[in-house]
């Protein structure tokens, strides 16, 4: 991640960026910042994230990819909750609206499936939150990515496999997830994604063990 930051550092100095270069800024923001609240790097979190909504109302004052906008829109009100659960009640429903919108704009945006099925998938269920819905909208995302070319070298893509395989183990389809874990570490360097390797798919192995 420290390469990871220092390639957005570097992007951010670039004077007078075309707009396809600040959405991919926008992305490589959208990467650190969720890893930087999955670490509890709040401070350092907060700092990126600031930014990456700058861009991002940069990019909608000259209407550029609204879906994409929205996408991060939804994405980014998702953080300000994870950096403040008390925020919640307030933004919660901006960032349904927004991942709806980023579907609306463009129905094979699979960047606005992934963002709605977030919401879903961490929304309680007595405010409307439904984690088998939010795999059914996580696996539109994968469908629409895999029409994609070279997908398996994009980060979002096996993001988007890891959150498919977790979901299915917390709603006990323990096969499954060990399907698509063993589906990640067949495309990605064991190096280069050890959370799956070294915590996920051991945890999930003795699940199933103990379950026999």
């Amino acid at each position: 991640m420290k390469s990871w930051k220092n390639l957005i550092d570097q992007i951010n100095t670039i004077k007078n960026k075309s707009n396809d270069l600040v959405l991919e800024l926008v992305n490589y923001q959208y990467g650190y910042v969720a890893w930087c609240i999955g670490n509890k790097k709040e401070e350092e979190a907060e700092k990126y994230l600031d930014l990456a909504e700058e861009n991002v109302k940069f990019l909608e004052k000259g209407k550029y990819n609204l879906s994409m906008v929205n996408a991060y829109k939804a994405a980014f009100y998702g953080f300000r909750i994870g950096l403040n659960s008390f925020v919640a009640p307030f933004v919660g429903r901006k960032s349904m609206n927004c991942a709806k919108m980023a579907m609306q704009l463009d129905a094979n945006n699979p960047f606005g499936y992934v963002q709605y099925a977030n919401v879903q998938y961490y929304m309680p269920s007595m405010f409307g939150g439904s984690k088998s819905d939010a795999l059914n909208h996580y696996l539109k995302a994968k469908d629409l990515m895999e029409k994609s070319t070279a997908i398996s070298e994009d980060w979002n893509y096996i993001s988007l496999l890891t959150i498919i395989g977790k979901a299915y183990w917390d709603l006990g389809n323990l096969q499954t997830a060990k399907m698509y874990f063993e589906k990640i570490l067949k495309i990605v360097n064991d190096a280069t994604y050890e959370w799956v390797k070294k915590e996920m798919y051991p945890q999930l192995l003795k699940e199933i063990k103990n379950k026999k």
